[in-house]
């Protein structure tokens, strides 16, 4: 099978597919509510099929070997519903099966400005009969339940005889054959889903499930709207249980074929009301009964055109990532649509990875994206967070906390990490969460976010630092969070983690302004617990190593005993995989960005000499075992002049998925690489930073790529930036004046007034190398 380049389109020609788990991943569609996987439109062969619903989950018990006391006791696992998406065709008897027969050609195309998932395939049967199978696939931005189909099967040289079997089918999927991944979870009970209503009727049906435990009630509808040939007998309907079958047997012939529009609807609701559910899932479809798929196309046009005039990055010089550019906006707004009061899980709704998990991914990587590109979707984001606070706070009580701690990882706000090192400890998620709240309050300069959103979030977060740390004397009175795990899951369990503590400290002296700025009536917080806030973030204690000239991850790190890199092969990566936790626990080896990060996220906190030695001394001991990894790195190689590797970084961060490279796209995208890629371009390339009293760009092209040009909102506004290797240039699309900087030099952007800025020389780069064997492949322009 080969992939063909091109800007708008995602295009896959021949079969067999490389790994059909993969494909069905690049070509999932979903609105941010509802996921449908790329499975072939017969549903065989699949390797991982799937339809999810945003939050919708079953929960089971985490095993422990010993259970500690407060410890989380239920997991919540995404659970996959009804498929609708299959429609069998036998011609002449014979089933249509790409391995059978013969496929005389086999192509589809996700379209990135329509958000349709067309298929042509000509099928020559073993019999010698052949037919030519158009369809188009969506998920609907527009109406948020719906997807639709439009199957279209032709004769090639004669009359043929035609049945079509279209399908509701609720079965788990089938387990995947090879080695058992450790990151994986395992698969539910094949009876998660228990039927509980099954209705048809003449030109569709519906069925209803509950999950056994969490009691969540799911109706699954479709319908059918058949054109051509101008005979055909009536259909045959048939609910039970887990399959719903609508069947079709008619006589096509060349120039009269066969064309059925199905449509499905999806409604959901924790203990809902079967016999209700069914009914609203029939009237979604019964309302669009009249509107053809084409009108549905239409829709969805207009609606991608709204997120490309807002999103788009061009970048010229580079084809395969001026498409890979694209594909990653397109899923980084279409898995967060549609939300709405739910979560964003690191997958999305592409797959099953992670049991449908959210983890700080949202937060810190894909919310950025949001608030400068699709400032709604990312307040949703946060108010689902916000609703969530009910569940931080008791898990922060069963902590002996105050405030609110969020979790490692869920879906519904609870804790569902049972591994404390990575979970219970990693107080970060909680730093993250507030980062997100404060940056998109700052972008978005709307008074009501920032009081019904953004102050629980900052003041409970903040109540949760200051009872966490303390001040210790032997440290001369320094604050000090001791006992916790950063970004880098390699070194868990570690006192005083500079990027927690600098997050913390941006943390506490956020919610401690927010609170002068609204008053201690409106917010509910005594001026002495603000004054406790601000001692806390001026005393945080920033790990320094005066000797190595660096700063420390945490206090002992540059103690523990230097990873032995030499001894590994290439074969040995991802090193959790291969290595006992125990050794990468003791020595200098890191997972990912943790340190680095902190450099991205809290650039004021580092002098621009300090960043380029950190940055020097851990390139070597990062082995990007983690997806998150890439882009951040991008960002910091650009900034201290290194473009060749920010353009190697920002590569390998877009193209994760695309090349299968972390070897687990088949269970879903990696959304924080996607919105990492972003990163790279807008944050490393063009150098945005986020401040106080406005944006700052520091941009520079490497050599080979001629011209980045992308938008973004802030405070209501839109700004153009495109970028030459020799200028910058700024335009104010929308709003009133603006003032930014562009180098740190003060700019002044008015509507109809673009600004051209010279773009200086780099820096000369310190000398970065990586790891053995982990080394970025270079990139080279085209």
């Amino acid at each position: 099978m080969s992939r063909q380049v091109a800007p708008w389109e995602h295009r896959e020609e021949g079969w067999p597919l490389d790994d059909p788990a993969v494909s069905e991943t690049m070509l999932a569609l979903t609105n941010g509510y509802l996921g449908v996987r790329g499975t072939l439109d017969e549903g065989s062969p699949a390797a991982t099929p799937g339809t999810y619903l945003a939050g919708f989950h079953e929960v089971r018990d985490i095993p422990y070997a010993e259970r500690g006391h407060g410890d989380p006791e239920l997991d919540q696992v995404l659970v996959g519903v009804a498929d609708g998406t299959r429609i069998r065709l036998l011609v002449e008897g014979k089933p249509l099966d790409l391995r059978s027969g013969a496929p005389v050609h086999h192509e589809r195309v996700l379209d990135l400005r329509t958000g349709v998932l067309a298929r042509a395939v000509r099928w020559r049967s073993p019999r010698g009969d052949e037919v030519e199978l158009r369809s188009r696939r969506l998920v609907s931005l527009v109406h948020r339940e719906l997807a639709a189909l439009e199957y279209v099967v032709e004769p090639v040289r004669g009359p043929l005889q035609l049945l079509v079997h279209s399908e509701l089918v609720a079965e788990p999927p089938p387990s995947r054959s090879g080695a058992v991944d450790p990151r994986a979870s395992p698969p539910l009970p094949r009876d998660t889903l228990v039927p509980r209503l099954a209705e048809d009727w003449a030109d569709g049906a519906v069925l209803v499930h509950e999950t056994r435990r969490s009691r969540y009630v799911v109706a699954a509808a479709m319908v059918h709207h058949v054109l051509g040939p101008a005979r055909r007998p009536s259909p045959v309907v048939r609910a039970d249980g887990a399959v719903a079958r609508w069947s079709l047997a008619v006589r096509a012939a060349p120039g009269r074929p066969l064309r059925i529009v199905k449509l499905l609807a999806y409604h959901w609701a924790p203990r809902g009301d079967p016999g209700t559910l069914a009914r609203q899932a029939r009237e979604t479809l019964e309302g669009l009964r009249g509107r053809g798929f084409d009108a549905l196309v239409d829709a969805e046009r207009e609606a991608l055109d709204a997120v490309w005039l807002r999103a788009d990055i061009q970048l010229d010089g580079d084809p395969e990532l001026q498409h890979a550019l694209r594909y990653a906006t397109f899923q980084l707004h279409r898995n967060a649509a549609r939300s709405e009061g739910r979560a964003i899980p690191a997958k999305g709704l592409t797959g099953p990875g992670y049991s449908g998990h959210t983890f700080w991914d949202m937060d810190i990587f894909l919310l950025p994206v949001l608030t400068h590109c699709a400032p709604r979707h990312a307040e949703e984001a946060l108010r689902w967070r916000a609703s969530t606070l009910p569940q931080a706070r008791d898990k922060a009580s069963r902590l002996g906390l105050r405030g609110a701690a969020f979790p490692w990882r869920t879906i519904a706000g609870e804790e569902c990490s049972g591994y404390l090192p990575a979970g219970t400890a990693a107080f970060h998620v909680t730093a993250a969460v507030a980062h997100a709240a404060a940056r998109h309050a700052s972008a978005a300069g709307d008074e009501r976010f920032e009081r019904e959103i953004a102050t629980p979030l900052l003041v409970e977060t903040a109540r949760m630092w200051r009872s966490l740390g303390h001040h210790d004397p032997r440290r001369g009175g320094r604050f000090s969070i001791d006992g916790v795990t950063g970004p880098d899951e390699y070194s868990p369990l570690v006192d005083n983690n500079l990027y927690t503590n600098l997050m913390a400290q941006a943390n506490l002296r956020a919610a401690a302004d927010l609170v002068d700025r609204l008053g201690a009536a409106a917010t509910g917080v005594d001026p002495d617990e603000v004054r406790a806030w601000r001692a806390a973030a001026d005393a945080m204690t920033i790990p320094y190593d005066g000797e190595l000239g660096v700063h420390l991850q945490d206090e002992d790190f540059a103690r523990h005993a230097p990873f032995d890199f030499a001894a590994r092969s290439p074969e040995d990566y991802p090193l959790l995989l291969h290595v006992p936790y125990f050794e990468l626990y003791r020595r200098q080896v890191v997972k990912q960005a943790d340190l680095v990060l902190a450099m991205a996220l809290c650039p004021g906190s580092f002098t621009p000499e300090e960043k380029r030695r950190n940055l020097a001394y851990y390139e070597p001991l990062t082995v990007r075992d983690s997806s998150l990894s890439a882009g951040t790195q991008a960002v910091l190689a650009a900034e201290v002049g290194d473009l060749q590797l920010a353009y190697d970084y920002l590569a390998e961060a877009l193209l994760l998925d695309h090349h299968d490279t972390a070897s687990n796209t088949a269970d879903g995208l990696h959304l924080a690489a996607l919105a990492g890629g972003w990163s790279a371009v807008v944050e490393g390339l063009a150098g945005l930073r986020q401040r106080r009293d406005g944006l700052a760009f520091a941009p520079r092209l490497p050599r080979g790529l001629r011209r980045i040009a992308f938008r973004t909102e802030l405070r209501g506004g839109r700004l153009e930036v495109e970028v030459f290797p020799e200028v910058t240039v700024y335009r104010l699309l929308a709003g009133t004046t603006v003032e930014i900087e562009h180098h740190g030099e003060r700019v002044r952007v008015a509507e109809a007034a673009p600004v051209r800025r010279a773009n200086p020389p780099p820096p000369a780069p310190p000398p970065l190398r990586q790891p053995p064997g982990r080394h970025p492949r270079r990139r080279r322009p085209g």
